[in-house]
């Protein structure tokens, strides 16, 4: 049986942070996943001066503190990119790549670069659109797969796909130097729009197109409507109240995620209110359960 978590955050930015000091304080078993770089938009912050107590420090120095913090609370981050979360009524199940977690609240947090959808994306999820290459490897045995990725990081899992499928289009998104299987075909260009009839066959990129049974997109954060169904969204946020509760129950949501301004204290606020609210929900139903 797996063990389940009190509350499970996803994300490691300033809010989810914030939200786990807070779950740590009250004495709740808590997992926080994200990264150990712990936000890769801070980090990039030249200067921030609008965080109370760290003027003219820049990303790269509000983090360090940050992961400071973290360590004197022993308070540790892991590493699992979560593609989709179920509410099973009285707790939840996250499912990372070939993992699955169990718990009771969850807090998102996964602010907002999960950026534009690609034309014929939506019509397409899970009609050869996927968003975990690792989940859905068997089903691309022998077949032509093309990965988008986002980050330098997917490149393990282009690596492991190419291992499994008969041809491997890689399409990276970021500026760092490409490093995969030298069996993959590695396509510099801009994809533009998934096309297929009942099943995806084709993607069309601004210079080329690429025939193709499978499209994996591999990015930061997955759009809160996509990883959590049934979540209420006001456009591309994720709709809360003052207690940063969602229309799901024992769902909470804190940072960008939730909508603008798109600022660090604004999204540590948040993040502290999300777990407090998260708390009282636990400890409510542990009542109505005595």
């Amino acid at each position: 049986m797996n063990e389940r978590y009190d509350i499970a955050i996803i994300g490691s930015g300033p809010a989810g942070l914030s939200a786990a000091l807070n779950a740590s304080i009250r004495n709740k078993k808590f997992i926080v996943f994200g990264t150990k770089e712990i936000s890769n938009k801070l980090v990039k912050a030249h200067k921030v001066n609008n965080y109370l107590g760290f003027y003219g420090k820049s990303g790269k120095e509000i983090r360090d503190e940050f992961a400071k913090h973290l360590e004197e609370m022993n308070i540790e981050i892991t590493e699992e990119k979560i593609n989709n979360i179920y509410a099973m009524g009285e707790y939840f199940t996250l499912m990372a790549n070939d993992k699955m977690y169990e718990a009771t609240t969850i807090i998102l947090a996964t602010g907002v670069n999960f950026g534009k959808l690609l034309k014929g994306e939506e019509e397409f999820l899970g009609k050869g659109v996927g968003y975990c290459a690792t989940c859905d490897a068997p089903l691309y045995r022998d077949k032509v797969v093309t990965i988008v990725a986002y980050n330098k990081h997917e490149e393990a899992e282009a690596n492991f796909i190419a291992s499994i499928a008969s041809k491997v289009y890689y399409v990276p998104m970021y500026k760092e130097e490409v490093e995969v299987d030298s069996s993959i075909e590695i396509v510099n260009d801009i994809p533009l729009e998934i096309k297929g009839e009942t099943l995806v066959s084709k993607l069309v990129l601004k210079n080329r197109e690429i025939e193709t049974d499978g499209i994996f997109i591999l990015r930061d954060s997955i759009s809160p409507g996509q990883l959590v169904p049934g979540l209420e969204l006001d456009g591309s946020h994720v709709e809360v109240d003052r207690s940063m509760k969602t229309n799901i129950e024992g769902c909470f949501a804190a940072g960008d995620i939730v909508g603008a301004p798109y600022q660090y204290i604004k999204a540590a606020g948040e993040g502290n209110i999300a777990a407090l609210s998260a708390v009282a929900y636990l400890d409510k139903q542990k009542r109505k359960s005595a």
